[in-house]
């Protein structure tokens, strides 16, 4: 499996609680050569105030530890 499969995995099983809140997030991108992955933050996830620390502290350290070649995960 792929790295870009693998960060897919980890959003799909992450979706489910972005979604009863009424968030969601999308994968943009990912550069193998730097380890940064883009994603984009939807619905109400787009718009609420602690959606960096969910970007941060939920979403970026599951990505890291389930893909170690992973060093950063922004939102666009």
């Amino acid at each position: 499996m792929s790295a870009r499969e693998k960060i897919e995995e980890v959003l799909g099983s992450i979706r489910p609680a972005l979604r009863m809140d009424g968030g969601d997030v999308e994968l943009v991108g990912y550069d193998e050569a730097d380890g940064v992955v883009q994603l984009r933050l939807m619905g109400a996830c787009g718009s609420c105030p602690i959606s960096m620390m969910t970007l941060t502290q939920g979403i970026e350290r599951r990505i890291k530890v389930e893909v170690p070649a992973v060093t950063r995960v922004l939102a666009l």
